[in-house]
């Protein structure tokens, strides 16, 4: 029976999918594997025992993945499941932005006991008015799951778009509209932009990315559009661009105290994934992905394991997470043959550090579990090993 801790709530359609093999448990020491959603796990002491946590929405930076590395627990996200939600906010953002929306209503509300606001009103809407999102140029930063989308939804709407991603997924690539023109750099980008949206990863390479020096390159009265990260952007650099009209407006998903106290910022409470929809879809893709890697031993969609898969287990399965160093492959197929076990299939991924090898093997019925496991464990570099018996 396999045990699963949720630390926060997770969509019922996705939980529906763990069947009579698993159960849920409070205590985190006794958990195979964990789902969150916004939690922070950077406090707990993960126990050695813990398998798996998924995150259930694209980021991780709620997980300590370095740690989990060390441990050998596969960390999972669900790229692409919050997508289409993402997507049509920053479209949302792109109308209130351009257009003073938000005044408009405010307007309206004040003048509720209003008995002449039918006449008054022709009146007032002068002063929000705004312009239109046609013609417009729109850059995107981050051509993954969220930004081919924006990207395709921006065209559809008649805004002329360029976007930057060097290592976009083939999978995305094939989704472009093709009159989105691709370029080579984000100095392209900032040059020929009415709008910039970003929609890539928070990392030391990202972080503080749009600061001042990528504002002195963009063109006067750009809007710029954050639903990916806070501190992609540089705050102070940021208010000041602000300030000077640099920046038109600001549109963000995640206020903090400096921002909200900017001009020209439109702030919502990270709303981006905030939909019954993008709930469902993170929760099933989370749920399935704990179970493809329990089973059978395949990782899909990992932060820090290599993609991996070997198939449905249908012979007894042993699992290893390791450093990518050289000849430590021949030292697993020499304690297995030492055990008398013959490797019948076998796939070995890497990803920067790391690697993870599964070997589908044929023991005769004379697997001693314990000891197989025992010794691989031993092997230098090693760092997680699962026997899944068959």
């Amino acid at each position: 029976m396999m045990k699963i801790k949720c630390l926060n709530p997770i969509a019922q359609i996705g939980l529906n999918n763990f069947d009579d093999n698993y159960t849920y448990t409070e205590d985190l020491n006794e958990a195979d594997a964990v789902l969150v959603r916004s939690a922070s796990m950077h406090e707990l002491e993960l126990p050695a025992s813990l398998l798996a946590i998924a995150r259930a929405g694209a980021g991780t930076n709620n997980i300590p993945i370095d740690r989990c590395s060390e441990q050998g627990i596969v960390v999972f996200n669900t790229p692409g499941a919050n997508a289409n939600g993402v997507k049509e906010l920053v479209l949302a953002g792109m109308l209130l932005a351009s257009r003073d929306i938000t005044g408009g209503i405010n307007w309206v509300a004040e003048n509720a006991d209003n008995e002449t606001i039918a006449k008054d009103m022709e009146k007032a809407k002068k002063k929000f008015a705004g312009t239109e999102l046609k013609g417009k140029t729109l850059g995107v930063i981050g051509m993954g799951a969220i930004g081919f989308r924006v990207a395709n939804a921006a065209i559809a709407l008649g805004m002329n778009v360029v976007g930057f991603d060097p290592g976009m997924p083939v999978e995305y690539a094939w989704n472009i509209d093709r009159n989105v023109v691709r370029v080579n750099s984000t100095d392209e980008i900032f040059a020929n932009s009415d709008f910039i949206t970003i929609h890539v990863p928070l990392n030391p390479h990202t972080k503080g990315m749009l600061n001042k020096e990528a504002f002195a390159k963009m063109k006067d009265g750009v809007v710029i559009l954050n639903y990916a990260r806070d501190l992609l952007v540089n705050d102070a650099d940021m208010a000041e661009a602000l300030s000077s009209g640099k920046v038109s407006h600001y549109v963000t998903d995640f206020p903090n105290p400096d921002v909200v106290k900017m001009t020209n910022v439109i702030a919502t409470p990270h709303l981006g994934a905030s939909t019954a929809e993008s709930e469902d879809n993170c929760a099933v893709m989370a749920v399935d992905q704990v179970r493809e890697y329990l089973e059978n031993g395949n990782v899909i969609n990992s932060v820090n394991f290599p993609a991996c898969t070997l198939g449905a287990a249908t012979k007894t399965r042993i699992c290893i997470f390791h450093e990518n160093v050289p000849n430590i492959i021949s030292s697993f197929s020499a304690v297995f043959g030492q055990k008398g076990i013959n490797i019948a299939d076998m796939v070995s991924k890497t990803r920067g550090d790391y690697a993870y090898s599964m070997f589908d093997v044929d023991a005769n019925g004379q697997l001693d579990a314990a000891s197989v496991k025992a010794e691989v464990s031993a092997v230098a570099g090693v760092k997680g090993v699962r026997i899944i018996e068959k």
